[in-house]
């Protein structure tokens, strides 16, 4: 069993006749305190997302209540735990809500090291 305070990361992403819904779902999220962070809408790509997303951070015990009001939305997003590797976090380990995206794995860091959203110089994507 997941430990329930271990970190999660939800990515959603939307195409402009998304973002509205998009929007309405992160401020949504904006307004739960089970929710630990909700970064920018980052209209361009950004790390390993091709395509316009924003992230939001939460733990392992609200993963169902997370994926269900992103499903509710009929949003795509990658859904992953946090931890020291960064590469199966976005693919063995990782739960996609609707269709795929193709992630730009080169820029995920190796197995065993996770510097996280610091190696792109940004506090979030």
């Amino acid at each position: 069993m997941t430990n329930p305070d271990a970190p999660y990361h939800a990515h959603i992403y939307y195409d402009a006749a998304e973002r509205p819904a998009a929007a309405a779902l992160r401020d949504d999220f904006g307004n739960d305190p089970a929710i630990l962070f909700v970064g920018a809408m980052i209209e361009r790509a950004a790390g390993p997302h091709p395509i316009a997303q924003y992230e939001v951070h939460f733990l392992a015990r609200s993963r169902g209540d997370v994926v269900a009001a992103i499903e509710a939305t009929g949003l795509r997003a990658l859904v992953h735990p946090l931890t020291d590797d960064d590469l199966a976090d976005h693919t063995t380990l990782a739960h996609w809500i609707g269709e795929p995206v193709v992630l730009d794995v080169t820029v995920l860091d190796p197995p065993g090291v996770n510097q996280g959203v610091p190696r792109f110089g940004v506090s979030d994507f």
